[in-house]
Protein backbone atom coordinates (compact mmCIF):
# COMPACT_ATOMS: atom_id res chain seq x y z
CA UNK A 1 0.00 0.00 0.00
CA UNK A 2 1.32 3.24 -1.35
CA UNK A 3 1.97 6.27 1.84
CA UNK A 4 1.82 9.01 -0.45
CA UNK A 5 4.60 11.62 0.25
CA UNK A 6 4.26 10.90 4.22
CA UNK A 7 7.44 9.79 5.49
CA UNK A 8 8.48 6.00 6.01
CA UNK A 9 7.32 5.06 9.53
CA UNK A 10 7.86 1.85 11.82
CA UNK A 11 6.66 0.85 15.11
CA UNK A 12 8.23 -1.31 17.85
CA UNK A 13 5.76 -3.82 19.58
CA UNK A 14 7.51 -5.46 22.55
CA UNK A 15 5.53 -7.94 24.13
CA UNK A 16 5.33 -9.93 28.03
CA UNK A 17 8.15 -12.16 29.36
CA UNK A 18 8.77 -11.52 33.14
CA UNK A 19 12.63 -11.48 34.36
CA UNK A 20 13.94 -14.14 31.88
CA UNK A 21 11.85 -12.75 28.90
CA UNK A 22 13.26 -9.24 29.79
CA UNK A 23 16.91 -10.50 29.01
CA UNK A 24 15.51 -12.29 25.68
CA UNK A 25 13.78 -8.98 24.55
CA UNK A 26 17.24 -6.97 25.35
CA UNK A 27 19.07 -9.37 23.38
CA UNK A 28 16.46 -9.37 20.71
CA UNK A 29 17.05 -5.10 21.14
CA UNK A 30 20.40 -5.57 20.14
CA UNK A 31 20.21 -7.85 17.16
CA UNK A 32 17.76 -5.70 15.87
CA UNK A 33 19.98 -2.02 16.23
CA UNK A 34 22.60 -4.32 14.48
CA UNK A 35 21.26 -6.39 11.59
CA UNK A 36 18.81 -3.52 10.77
CA UNK A 37 21.63 -0.95 11.29
CA UNK A 38 18.16 0.84 13.38
CA UNK A 39 18.03 2.45 16.40
CA UNK A 40 14.91 1.53 18.29
CA UNK A 41 14.52 4.22 19.93
CA UNK A 42 13.87 6.33 16.71
CA UNK A 43 10.18 4.17 16.15
CA UNK A 44 7.42 6.36 15.40
CA UNK A 45 5.56 4.54 17.85
CA UNK A 46 6.65 2.01 20.42
CA UNK A 47 3.83 -0.28 22.30
CA UNK A 48 5.23 -2.60 25.26
CA UNK A 49 3.19 -5.02 27.64
CA UNK A 50 4.48 -6.00 30.82
CA UNK A 51 8.15 -6.57 30.28
CA UNK A 52 8.18 -4.96 27.14
CA UNK A 53 6.14 -2.38 28.69
CA UNK A 54 9.90 -1.58 30.88
CA UNK A 55 11.76 -1.87 28.11
CA UNK A 56 9.80 0.76 25.66
CA UNK A 57 9.96 2.93 29.49
CA UNK A 58 13.94 2.77 29.04
CA UNK A 59 13.65 3.52 25.46
CA UNK A 60 11.31 6.25 25.83
CA UNK A 61 13.36 7.86 28.17
CA UNK A 62 16.45 8.07 26.15
CA UNK A 63 18.00 4.99 26.95
CA UNK A 64 20.38 3.36 24.23
CA UNK A 65 20.57 -0.59 23.51
CA UNK A 66 24.15 -0.93 24.43
CA UNK A 67 23.33 0.30 28.02
CA UNK A 68 20.55 -2.18 28.40
CA UNK A 69 22.57 -4.93 27.37
CA UNK A 70 25.28 -3.35 29.71
CA UNK A 71 22.34 -3.22 32.59
CA UNK A 72 21.44 -6.95 32.11
CA UNK A 73 25.10 -7.81 32.14
CA UNK A 74 25.77 -5.84 35.46
CA UNK A 75 28.36 -3.45 33.73
CA UNK A 76 26.35 -0.46 33.65
CA UNK A 77 27.85 2.65 34.89
CA UNK A 78 24.35 4.12 34.82
CA UNK A 79 23.32 4.31 38.99
CA UNK A 80 19.47 4.20 37.98
CA UNK A 81 19.76 1.24 35.71
CA UNK A 82 22.15 -0.38 38.56
CA UNK A 83 19.63 0.32 41.39
CA UNK A 84 16.97 -1.38 39.08
CA UNK A 85 18.62 -4.33 38.46
CA UNK A 86 18.88 -5.27 42.30
CA UNK A 87 15.18 -5.21 42.52
CA UNK A 88 14.20 -7.56 40.00
CA UNK A 89 11.22 -9.66 41.14
CA UNK A 90 11.91 -13.07 42.72
CA UNK A 91 10.85 -16.74 41.38
CA UNK A 92 7.73 -16.66 43.20
CA UNK A 93 5.25 -14.11 44.04
CA UNK A 94 4.45 -13.69 47.92
CA UNK A 95 1.59 -14.83 49.50
CA UNK A 96 -1.31 -13.16 47.88
CA UNK A 97 -5.02 -11.42 49.45
CA UNK A 98 -8.06 -12.98 49.13
CA UNK A 99 -10.20 -11.09 46.18
CA UNK A 100 -12.99 -8.97 47.66
CA UNK A 101 -14.82 -8.27 45.01
CA UNK A 102 -16.61 -10.35 42.55
CA UNK A 103 -15.68 -10.57 38.77
CA UNK A 104 -16.86 -7.90 36.48
CA UNK A 105 -19.79 -8.81 34.40
CA UNK A 106 -17.61 -9.39 30.83
CA UNK A 107 -15.29 -11.31 32.53
CA UNK A 108 -18.45 -13.60 34.34
CA UNK A 109 -19.90 -13.40 30.58
CA UNK A 110 -16.34 -14.73 28.79
CA UNK A 111 -16.14 -17.57 31.41
CA UNK A 112 -19.88 -18.72 30.61
CA UNK A 113 -19.65 -19.12 27.19
CA UNK A 114 -17.53 -20.87 24.77
CA UNK A 115 -14.33 -19.48 22.89
CA UNK A 116 -11.11 -18.84 22.09
CA UNK A 117 -8.27 -19.89 24.53
CA UNK A 118 -6.53 -16.52 24.96
CA UNK A 119 -10.56 -14.89 26.08
CA UNK A 120 -10.75 -17.69 28.76
CA UNK A 121 -7.52 -17.16 30.04
CA UNK A 122 -8.12 -13.28 30.66
CA UNK A 123 -11.21 -14.11 31.99
CA UNK A 124 -9.70 -16.35 34.20
CA UNK A 125 -7.30 -13.36 35.37
CA UNK A 126 -10.24 -11.94 37.13
CA UNK A 127 -10.85 -14.67 39.48
CA UNK A 128 -7.03 -14.85 40.61
CA UNK A 129 -6.31 -13.30 44.34
CA UNK A 130 -4.84 -10.01 44.19
CA UNK A 131 -1.17 -9.96 44.24
CA UNK A 132 0.82 -8.61 47.05
CA UNK A 133 4.02 -7.84 45.35
CA UNK A 134 5.77 -4.09 46.09
CA UNK A 135 5.88 -2.68 42.38
CA UNK A 136 7.43 0.34 43.82
CA UNK A 137 10.73 -0.76 42.14
CA UNK A 138 9.05 0.07 38.73
CA UNK A 139 8.19 3.40 39.81
CA UNK A 140 11.15 4.57 40.71
CA UNK A 141 12.44 3.72 37.56
CA UNK A 142 10.03 5.27 35.79
CA UNK A 143 10.01 8.86 38.18
CA UNK A 144 14.05 8.47 37.97
CA UNK A 145 14.47 8.07 34.46
CA UNK A 146 11.87 11.37 33.97
CA UNK A 147 12.41 13.74 36.84
CA UNK A 148 9.73 16.35 36.97
CA UNK A 149 7.98 15.09 33.86
CA UNK A 150 4.66 12.86 33.49
CA UNK A 151 5.62 11.23 30.61
CA UNK A 152 8.80 9.84 28.80
CA UNK A 153 10.24 12.43 26.13
CA UNK A 154 9.29 9.79 23.27
CA UNK A 155 6.17 11.29 22.12
CA UNK A 156 4.35 8.20 21.31
CA UNK A 157 5.50 5.24 24.00
CA UNK A 158 2.40 3.18 24.48
CA UNK A 159 2.24 0.93 27.82
CA UNK A 160 -0.58 -1.91 27.40
CA UNK A 161 -2.52 -2.90 30.63
CA UNK A 162 -6.03 -4.82 30.89
CA UNK A 163 -9.28 -3.25 32.52
CA UNK A 164 -9.77 -5.85 35.49
CA UNK A 165 -13.66 -5.70 34.93
CA UNK A 166 -14.03 -5.65 31.74
CA UNK A 167 -11.25 -7.05 29.93
CA UNK A 168 -10.78 -4.05 27.29
CA UNK A 169 -6.86 -3.28 27.11
CA UNK A 170 -5.64 0.08 26.59
CA UNK A 171 -2.60 1.60 25.42
CA UNK A 172 -1.36 4.36 27.94
CA UNK A 173 0.41 7.56 25.97
CA UNK A 174 -2.02 6.80 23.02
CA UNK A 175 -4.60 9.44 22.34
CA UNK A 176 -7.40 6.86 22.92
CA UNK A 177 -6.40 6.28 26.38
CA UNK A 178 -7.33 8.16 29.73
CA UNK A 179 -4.38 10.38 31.13
CA UNK A 180 -1.78 8.52 33.56
CA UNK A 181 1.65 9.31 34.47
CA UNK A 182 4.09 6.95 33.28
CA UNK A 183 5.30 5.15 36.99
CA UNK A 184 1.51 4.34 37.10
CA UNK A 185 1.43 3.16 34.01
CA UNK A 186 4.18 1.20 33.82
CA UNK A 187 2.80 -0.42 37.22
CA UNK A 188 -0.41 -1.01 35.51
CA UNK A 189 1.14 -3.19 32.33
CA UNK A 190 3.69 -5.16 34.68
CA UNK A 191 0.30 -5.84 37.55
CA UNK A 192 0.72 -9.82 36.94
CA UNK A 193 -2.54 -11.42 38.09
CA UNK A 194 -1.88 -13.10 41.94
CA UNK A 195 1.83 -11.37 41.32
CA UNK A 196 1.35 -7.84 41.94
CA UNK A 197 -1.60 -5.62 42.97
CA UNK A 198 -4.16 -4.11 40.26
CA UNK A 199 -3.18 -0.11 39.67
CA UNK A 200 -6.63 2.41 39.48
CA UNK A 201 -6.48 5.10 37.19
CA UNK A 202 -9.23 7.10 35.97
CA UNK A 203 -11.45 5.22 38.81
CA UNK A 204 -10.91 1.76 36.67
CA UNK A 205 -8.62 -0.80 38.25
CA UNK A 206 -6.30 -2.12 35.59
CA UNK A 207 -3.68 -5.49 35.71
CA UNK A 208 -0.69 -6.63 33.35
CA UNK A 209 -1.87 -6.27 29.67
CA UNK A 210 -0.47 -9.58 28.87
CA UNK A 211 -3.49 -11.12 30.18
CA UNK A 212 -5.29 -10.07 27.04
CA UNK A 213 -2.36 -10.21 24.83
CA UNK A 214 0.94 -11.10 24.68
CA UNK A 215 1.84 -8.09 22.38
CA UNK A 216 -1.47 -5.93 21.33
CA UNK A 217 0.76 -5.62 18.32
CA UNK A 218 -3.01 -4.73 16.45
CA UNK A 219 -3.55 -1.56 18.98
CA UNK A 220 -0.89 0.18 16.55
CA UNK A 221 -3.25 -0.46 13.27
CA UNK A 222 -4.49 3.70 13.63
CA UNK A 223 -1.03 4.49 13.62
CA UNK A 224 -0.75 3.89 10.27
CA UNK A 225 3.07 2.72 10.19
CA UNK A 226 4.47 0.93 6.83
CA UNK A 227 6.74 -1.61 9.00
CA UNK A 228 6.16 -3.10 12.30
CA UNK A 229 9.07 -5.22 14.23
CA UNK A 230 7.32 -6.94 16.82
CA UNK A 231 9.53 -9.03 19.46
CA UNK A 232 7.32 -11.67 21.31
CA UNK A 233 9.21 -14.05 23.93
CA UNK A 234 6.22 -15.71 25.26
CA UNK A 235 5.05 -16.56 21.58
CA UNK A 236 6.50 -19.13 19.70
CA UNK A 237 6.09 -19.72 15.49
CA UNK A 238 4.15 -23.37 15.42
CA UNK A 239 3.66 -25.25 18.47
CA UNK A 240 6.72 -26.40 20.67
CA UNK A 241 6.49 -29.68 22.21
CA UNK A 242 6.59 -29.54 26.01
CA UNK A 243 9.45 -31.56 28.01
CA UNK A 244 8.47 -31.61 31.24
CA UNK A 245 5.73 -30.91 33.46
CA UNK A 246 6.80 -27.76 33.64
CA UNK A 247 6.95 -27.10 29.96
CA UNK A 248 3.68 -28.10 29.58
CA UNK A 249 1.80 -25.80 31.77
CA UNK A 250 3.72 -22.54 30.08
CA UNK A 251 3.18 -24.13 26.94
CA UNK A 252 -0.69 -24.47 27.20
CA UNK A 253 0.12 -20.62 27.88
CA UNK A 254 2.59 -20.31 25.12
CA UNK A 255 -0.16 -21.57 22.64
CA UNK A 256 -2.99 -19.61 23.46
CA UNK A 257 -0.56 -16.30 23.20
CA UNK A 258 1.05 -17.56 19.60
CA UNK A 259 -2.66 -17.73 18.82
CA UNK A 260 -3.50 -14.27 19.61
CA UNK A 261 -0.48 -12.49 17.70
CA UNK A 262 -0.81 -14.73 14.66
CA UNK A 263 -3.96 -12.49 14.42
CA UNK A 264 -3.53 -9.47 15.49
CA UNK A 265 -0.35 -9.66 12.86
CA UNK A 266 -2.97 -10.64 10.52
CA UNK A 267 -4.57 -7.51 11.09
CA UNK A 268 -1.34 -5.10 10.77
CA UNK A 269 -1.23 -6.98 7.15
CA UNK A 270 -4.54 -6.51 6.02
CA UNK A 271 -3.86 -2.38 6.87
CA UNK A 272 -1.16 -2.14 4.76
CA UNK A 273 1.84 -3.00 7.67
CA UNK A 274 4.69 -5.14 6.84
CA UNK A 275 5.62 -7.43 9.70
CA UNK A 276 8.52 -8.61 10.97
CA UNK A 277 8.12 -10.73 13.99
CA UNK A 278 10.68 -12.09 16.47
CA UNK A 279 9.75 -14.62 18.94
CA UNK A 280 11.15 -17.29 21.17
CA UNK A 281 12.30 -20.53 19.28
CA UNK A 282 12.77 -24.02 21.17
CA UNK A 283 16.09 -23.97 21.51
CA UNK A 284 15.59 -20.26 23.54
CA UNK A 285 12.87 -22.06 25.67
CA UNK A 286 15.32 -24.80 26.31
CA UNK A 287 17.92 -22.06 28.42
CA UNK A 288 14.82 -20.12 29.39
CA UNK A 289 13.63 -22.95 31.56
CA UNK A 290 9.26 -22.88 32.17
CA UNK A 291 9.63 -20.28 35.03
CA UNK A 292 10.04 -16.80 33.20
CA UNK A 293 10.70 -15.19 36.63
CA UNK A 294 13.48 -16.91 37.44
CA UNK A 295 16.52 -14.53 37.49
CA UNK A 296 19.26 -17.81 38.12
CA UNK A 297 18.45 -17.78 34.15
CA UNK A 298 18.46 -14.25 33.22
CA UNK A 299 22.49 -14.05 31.98
CA UNK A 300 22.40 -17.50 30.39
CA UNK A 301 19.31 -16.36 28.24
CA UNK A 302 20.94 -13.03 27.41
CA UNK A 303 24.33 -14.50 25.90
CA UNK A 304 22.06 -17.46 24.29
CA UNK A 305 19.91 -15.28 23.03
CA UNK A 306 22.17 -12.57 21.70
CA UNK A 307 23.16 -15.10 19.26
CA UNK A 308 19.83 -16.43 18.42
CA UNK A 309 17.87 -13.53 17.65
CA UNK A 310 20.60 -12.05 15.33
CA UNK A 311 20.52 -15.08 13.40
CA UNK A 312 16.79 -14.80 13.26
CA UNK A 313 16.56 -11.07 11.78
CA UNK A 314 19.47 -12.06 9.31
CA UNK A 315 16.71 -14.76 8.13
CA UNK A 316 13.86 -12.73 8.35
CA UNK A 317 11.87 -9.91 6.65
CA UNK A 318 9.40 -7.89 7.06
CA UNK A 319 6.94 -8.78 4.83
Amino acid sequence: MSNGNRPHRRGLAIGCGGTVGMAWIVAALAAAQEVLDWDPRTADVMIGTSAGAEAITMLGSGIGVDELVAMQRGTSGNPILTAHMRCEPGRFPPLPRPRLNAPGRAVRELLARPGNGHALLTAGSGLLPQGSGDPAWLQRLAERLNPGRTWVPHPATWLVAMDDATGERVAFGSPSAPDANIGAALRASWAVPGWFPAVTIAGRDFIDGGAASTASADLLIPAQLDEVLVLAPMASTGRIPATSAGHFLERQLRNRMSEKLDAEIALLRAGGAKVLRLDATAEDLAVMGPNFMDGSRRLATLEHSLQSTRKALEQGDFA
